[in-house]
């Protein structure tokens, strides 16, 4: 709850400029580096489970 209330007051201190620059920056950086999928949420979850077993 408390860490809820430094992101927004963060969030509120940052300009409109600011907040568009930090944005374009993640989305810069999440086009170089793409996450690889594993497989869809369930079929991540049976493979998973049947680790276990």
């Amino acid at each position: 709850m408390e860490i809820e209330k430094r992101r927004r007051n963060v969030a509120k201190k940052l300009s409109k400029e600011e907040r568009k620059a930090m944005a374009r920056k993640a989305m810069e950086d999440r086009a170089k580096h793409p996450n690889e999928s594993k497989g869809s949420g369930f079929a991540k979850l049976d493979e998973d489970a049947k680790k276990l077993h």
